[in-house]
């Protein structure tokens, strides 16, 4: 058997709204994911930082400020050693989960020892979309193929919805569970531990400022569906047009960050494993849907691993729009009660790149704390991909 690639430590950021005013909105992102390194040294200082292999970092808009393979500009502006290297992935919404996959994959391969998988997003500095401002993304051969043409994550997720009966009142439903259930573990204290603090020219923010209590399902059935548009109605006449800001993720600032390392690298510096990468996939699906590829990436997942949802003890699927998890439990025959036990998405939001660090690491400490031992994270990504990882915790 291949070596096993071990999580020592896992945390994140607040999250802060991606909009101007955002708690995070004044901190450029290089300088938001520096602080999220230098805290991993702080919190593990028998580490020494020279010894980190890579610096492998999610981040989706690639333009602007985050431009300059931004987990080395984090590096440098950490105060960290020039010597260690730095790269930067791009899978969508799962980036800084294929972040974690690659360096498992080195360490299993014997090419690293010590890695630093992070991820980061600014969107309320670099917009969504961004990075193909005003550009044809597909290309003549895409578009011939998928003609009349693939549509926006939105519409997707309509497509989605009608596609597995997924009503409005079921998604907001969920929404609102969201909130309730990340608000229950904001105030219970169940996120402290995998909040850093981020110093801002207003402060520090030490708590996610995306949480929204006092919602009800009167308030989010008030709330309009926009990626309907008479185009759209007449290309889909079946659609009943249910996804709306308020049953979908939201837009905001994060970075998280998770740091692996081999078993003589946990005994050369004295680092204590908290989980073992069990399982990793990655899958496609149909582009037009484009958000249900976690259901075979899941499937793959448990037949390479040999396990059943059952042996699974804490599931992960992020809340990009409602529909994805709800179509999810509905193909598997799962209880939402088991998916997103501390909220997702749609409550703490969705920093694309960062997006996948957060999930795990609020999976890992929920499995800590609950005692568990098996947890299986899945998000899908735009073009139709979704990763899946099962971790065992030590």
């Amino acid at each position: 058997m291949p070596p096993s690639a071990f999580i020592v430590d896992a945390f994140r950021s607040p999250m802060g709204r991606g909009k101007a005013g955002g708690a995070l909105a004044d901190v450029h992102p290089v300088d938001l994911l520096a602080q999220t390194l230098q805290a991993l040294f702080a919190r593990n200082p028998s580490l020494d930082a020279g010894e980190v292999d890579d610096v492998i970092v999610g981040c989706v808009s690639q333009v602007g400020e985050q431009s300059a393979t931004p987990g080395r500009m984090a590096w440098l502006g950490a105060g960290l050693p020039v010597h260690v290297p730095s790269t930067t992935i791009d899978r969508k919404c799962g980036s800084s989960q294929q972040a974690v996959h690659f360096a498992a994959q080195g360490i299993m391969a014997g090419a690293y020892d010590v890695v630093v998988a992070a991820g980061v997003e600014s969107m309320s500095r670099i917009p969504m979309g961004s990075a193909r401002m005003g550009a044809d993304p597909f290309g003549e051969g895409v578009a011939s193929r998928f003609a009349p043409g693939l549509v926006p994550q939105g519409v997707s997720a309509e497509l989605v919805a009608h596609r597995w009966s997924v009503s409005r009142g079921e998604q907001d439903a969920f929404a609102l569970e969201s909130h309730r259930r990340a608000a229950a573990a904001a105030d219970g204290g169940a996120f402290d531990r995998e909040i850093v603090s981020i110093t801002t020219p207003h402060g520090r923010v030490t708590r996610d400022e995306s949480i929204r209590r006092g919602g009800s399902l009167e308030k989010l059935a008030q709330l309009p569906t926009p990626f309907r548009t008479p185009e759209l109605e007449q290309r889909f006449p079946e659609l009943e047009w249910t996804v709306t800001p308020g049953n979908a993720s939201q837009i905001t600032d994060g970075a998280a960050c998770v740091l692996l390392v081999s078993d003589r690298a946990a005994q050369r510096f004295g680092l204590t494993p908290r989980a073992r990468i069990h399982t990793m996939t990655i899958a496609g699906d149909d582009p037009l849907l484009m958000l249900t590829a976690p259901i075979p990436a899941t499937r793959k997942a448990l037949a390479r691993s040999g396990l059943t949802l059952d042996d699974i003890d804490h599931i992960e699927v992020n809340e990009a729009f409602a529909p994805v998890p709800l179509a999810w439990a509905k193909e598997f025959g799962i209880d939402l009660a088991r998916v997103n036990p501390r909220g997702g998405a749609i409550a703490l939001g969705h920093p694309l790149g960062a997006s996948g660090a957060r999930c795990m690491t609020t999976m890992l400490h929920a499995l800590e704390d609950g005692d568990q031992t098996l947890g299986l994270q899945t998000i899908c990504e735009a073009g139709g991909m979704a990763n899946a990882t099962i971790l065992e915790r030590i």
